[in-house]
């Protein structure tokens, strides 16, 4: 069983929520129940999978997504630490923006 598939399944399952989360905040740019807290313990979860992978990489007989899938982490990471710089962007706001008002 290629084990790196269910990890690269599992990265690009996480992944599909942070631009839903980052739409929402850039377009009502309200951040209230957001946890920087929980963002940055995902930020650190991504890291320490980043430097799993550097320290033991796929061999030179894997497939291509096994040799690459730390670049899943890096656009996770990126996903999160756009959210994350979003809510310290917004986090004094007190209302949603609203659409025509």
């Amino acid at each position: 069983m290629e084990v790196w598939l269910f990890e690269a399944l599992m990265l690009l399952a996480f992944g599909c929520s942070w631009p839903a989360s980052i739409a929402k905040s850039l377009r009502t740019r309200f951040v209230r129940g957001k946890s920087p807290a929980f963002m940055f313990i995902v930020l650190g979860g991504y890291l320490c999978g980043i430097i799993h992978k550097l320290l033991n990489p796929a061999g030179p007989d894997a497939g291509f997504l096994a040799q690459h899938v730390i670049w899943l982490y890096v656009l996770d990471m990126a996903l999160v630490g756009t959210d994350l710089t979003l809510y310290f962007l917004f986090r004094k706001n007190t209302e949603p923006v609203r659409a025509g008002v």
